[in-house]
């Protein structure tokens, strides 16, 4: 009888998990700075400086654990100084660095931001050329468990194979389909049930910017999403047209309010959220994270979008 009851109670407490979403991608020590204005040449002295690991699909992991959900990384990194400081900040966010590839002799990307006053930025990344891009070591028997993928397009060959993954397995795959290879964007476009956009990457995609072109084009996509920065975000879910406002809030640092919405979007997934609940969700937690410097370090907690929710509901 005492198994019996265990067993139950190991049921209970598994099925009262979060959701877990698998990210894959980019995987960078990013150095902030912020400064008055970005000046065309010549010196300028900021006034704040944060130094943390990041990366587009790192980010919104790191996003989805502080919303209150579970989620992995798959990357790659060096095992230089770098990446040891990025294995320590990605995984004490409470995010799963386990699967990380770390490679012997490369090293960690890095990447240099310079944040104005208005919020804008300049992006300045580098990526050794030299880091393996082969897939074949990532745990694709693992994704069956998920609640959702994630995948951005530094890393294609392994977002291809997560991608294809998790379709084969009936789980939601969602591309972050930033500026990228336009072949690479495509290709990987085809293989996702939700592409979301940046302005840049649906410009790729579908250069009149007509969701409902971009759907004759990906048949096979439930989902395709267009994010508007302080306009908010516009989607097309199941062939019905969708668009959720932005909140109105003062932006100081719009670095990796792309992240957090993606972050936040695939959560709600995995929560079974439909579309335009979805949608709305991720675009409070991005215009949270806009109103605080540091990039994803500004990323909210659960209750903090809840908030701003219920407020703009009342």
């Amino acid at each position: 009888m005492a198994d019996t009851t265990t067993t139950q109670g190991d049921r209970r407490a598994a099925a009262a998990k979060p959701p877990y979403v698998q990210c894959l991608g980019a995987a960078t020590l990013d150095t902030v700075l912020r400064v008055p204005a970005i000046p065309p040449h010549g010196k300028v002295l900021a006034d704040a400086c944060a130094v943390f690991g990041a990366g587009m699909a790192s980010a919104a992991a790191a996003s989805i654990a502080r919303l209150g959900g579970r989620a992995g990384i798959w990357a790659r990194i060096g095992n230089d100084e770098a990446g040891a400081r990025w294995l320590a900040d990605i995984g004490g966010e409470g995010v799963d660095v386990s699967a990380v590839r770390v490679v012997p002799g490369r090293r960690t990307a890095i990447s240099t931001i310079v944040v104005d006053s208005a919020g804008e930025r300049l992006i300045v990344p580098f990526y050794d050329p030299e880091l393996s891009r082969d897939p074949a070591w990532l745990p694709l028997a693992s994704l069956a468990a998920a609640g959702a993928v994630l995948a951005d397009t530094r890393w294609p060959e392994g977002a291809a194979a997560m991608l294809d993954a998790a379709r084969a397995a009936g789980v939601p795959a969602i591309l972050d389909a930033d500026t990228a290879d336009p072949d690479v964007l495509r290709d990987l476009a085809a293989r996702a049930d939700h592409v979301v956009c940046s302005e840049p990457g649906l410009a790729l995609l579908e250069p009149s910017g007509d969701l409902a072109a971009l759907a004759v084009r990906l048949p096979a996509a439930r989902v395709l999403a267009v994010t508007l920065g302080a306009d908010g975000v516009r989607w097309i879910a199941d062939g019905v047209a969708g668009r959720q406002p932005g909140f109105p809030v003062v932006a100081v640092d719009t670095l990796s309010a792309g992240d957090v919405f993606h972050g936040a979007y695939a959560l709600g997934v995995a929560e079974g959220r439909g579309a335009s609940e979805s949608m709305r969700f991720a675009a409070a937690a991005a215009a949270i994270k806009v109103t605080r410097f540091g990039g994803r370090l500004g990323a909210p907690t659960r209750d903090e979008v809840d908030a701003m929710l219920i407020g703009d509901a009342g």
